[in-house]
């Protein structure tokens, strides 16, 4: 193979967002039998299943490969014609970015309010775990990602971000009632708010606790997927949970909330993932969060204290 044609291409990318050869064709202005020719054509060159035909379609690992070649491509030639002065009426440049919502919910977005309008940047964020904004990453769904891992996905750069520092907290009335007694055991039996399936927080910092790999945190879990509910949650006394410095420091301070073990914070690494693109809007995006995140994150340097 010497080439991936760009009409194929494209094409791939088009039944992979609208969800079907049909819808495809209708949005490139060709036959659904043009679409289909043309996918089979550019899987026999690749020599691999791109698309698994569901409904919706999805993109088979290697499909993934080419919808983010696609997108990359599309995004350089935007920026061309931008710097040849041919982008008028094609509106503002869009940058879709992963992001977890405790960052979403401190200091990602005020991050947002200094990028520079000029020209104008549409920023269209995906909340996903850290541990998983990766997957989008890979998929080709977003161009940039706030992400636990230091491992950087394929054709992706990273960089260092901070520690988001996590204080395990409950209400004074919960403490009173369900921890009582040695914290490696009663966080094990007490109520427990978790953010989703996905939030292994809780259960980590009761491993840390006990040192026990298998140790998982109460059998009670209240599931609450926004950050501000799940602080909320936790000030109402449904259970007990690990929250945001951020958001956790003024309610100590008032005593809504009450540190369980004070010397022991959880710290979670963040890095900040994206495509390797000489692209000037992510470029200053990327430059205004790392400065936003050495501002409201704690330094690996400092970490412990």
């Amino acid at each position: 193979m010497d080439e991936l044609p760009l009409d194929q291409v494209r094409t791939l990318l088009a039944v992979v967002d609208e969800g079907t050869f049909d819808a495809a064709a209708a949005a490139l202005h060709v036959t659904p039998s043009a679409v289909s020719q043309r996918v089979k054509a550019l899987e026999q060159r690749t020599g691999r299943v791109l698309l698994l035909r569901t409904k919706p379609v999805r993109a088979t690992e290697s499909g993934e490969v080419v919808v983010r070649f696609a997108r990359q491509l599309a995004r350089l030639e935007r920026d061309a014609r931008s710097e040849l002065g041919m982008a008028e009426g094609t509106g503002p440049v869009r940058l879709p970015i992963a992001v977890n919502a405790d960052s979403l919910a401190t200091w990602f977005l005020p991050a947002l309010t200094r990028v520079p309008q000029d020209p104008p940047v549409s920023i269209e964020l995906h909340r996903e775990d850290e541990s998983h904004t990766t997957a989008l990453l890979r998929e080709g769904q977003v161009m940039a990602a706030v992400t636990s891992s230091p491992d950087p996905v394929a054709g992706c750069s990273v960089r260092m971000l901070g520690l988001a520092r996590y204080l395990p907290t409950a209400s004074p009335g919960f403490a009173a009632r369900y921890l009582t007694g040695a914290p490696e055991r009663d966080l094990r039996e007490a109520p427990t708010i978790v953010f989703d399936r996905k939030d292994d927080l809780q259960d980590a910092f009761v491993r840390s606790l006990t040192g026990d790999a298998a140790a998982v945190a109460g059998r009670v879990r209240h599931y609450v997927p926004t950050s501000e509910g799940f602080r909320d949650a936790v000030v109402a006394g449904l259970g007990w949970g690990l929250v945001p410095e951020q958001q956790a420091g003024p309610l100590v301070r008032t005593g809504k909330l009450v540190l369980l073990e004070p010397l022991r914070p959880l710290d979670v690494p963040l890095y900040w993932q994206q495509w390797k693109l000489d692209s000037p809007a992510l470029s200053t995006v990327a430059q205004v969060i790392a400065v936003a995140a050495g501002e409201a994150l704690r330094s690996p340097a400092h970490r412990g204290l």
